[in-house]
């Protein structure tokens, strides 16, 4: 195979923890499904569709651009209740989400149906839209994802603002906290990475193909 650059910027990713790729792909109800090498797998869920792979031991990752959620993202309302319905399958899930622009960067973890941390920043639109449980010991020590937007924001001073923007994060940051609470995609050796994955359409998207 082909050595590439893996996925790591400009997408979203699950990282669920002592699952198959099967298993995987069959609580994302992925349709019209392949047998596809990391490299064909990782180009194809950057355009459309998921790639679910097993690239390191412990840890089975499911990539897609657009479609990890489909039809909505972590600022939404229906996020929290779909990485919780999920965990409910899988066990312990993660989300990782990063884009440049519109400078849109996400974690969240989620165990056996229930959200355990989960944080969005907006920067675009200046906002941090999901802020759920405490801050974990890995943002703390990084210093980002501290705070919501707490009461009384819109009447912060320039100084205020200022504070609450040093814990925002950046896409490098998205990486790092990936890499704390499970494996960070973009330090995968991808000529390492053998085994095929399954790449598939969630069911909305295959209706429509």
């Amino acid at each position: 195979m082909d050595s590439v650059a893996g996925f790591s910027y400009k997408t979203s990713w699950l990282a669920v923890r002592n699952r198959t790729p099967s298993e995987v792909a069959d609580a994302l109800e992925l349709q019209d499904r392949e047998i596809l090498d990391w490299a064909t797998g990782t180009d194809r869920a950057y355009q459309r569709g998921v790639y679910v792979a097993t690239p390191v031991p412990g840890w089975t990752l499911a990539h897609g651009r657009l479609h990890v959620p489909t039809g909505f993202d972590a600022t939404e309302p229906p996020f929290p209740g779909w990485l919780r319905e999920l965990s409910r399958h899988l066990g312990e899930v993660q989300f990782f989400a990063n884009e440049r622009v519109p400078d849109y960067h996400a974690w969240a973890r989620a165990r056996h149906g229930e959200l355990l941390r989960a944080y969005c920043f907006n920067g675009e639109r200046g906002e941090v839209p999901l802020f759920v449980g405490a801050p974990t010991a890995d943002e703390i020590e990084l210093g980002i994802g501290l705070r919501g937007m707490e009461p009384g924001w819109e009447r912060w001073s320039d100084d205020e603002w200022t504070s609450w923007y040093e814990t925002t994060p950046s896409e490098s940051d998205v990486m790092a906290m990936a890499g704390r609470w499970s494996t960070d995609p973009s330090a995968i050796d991808d000529a390492t990475v053998t085994e095929g994955g399954i790449y598939g359409l969630p069911p909305s998207v295959s209706n429509t193909s």
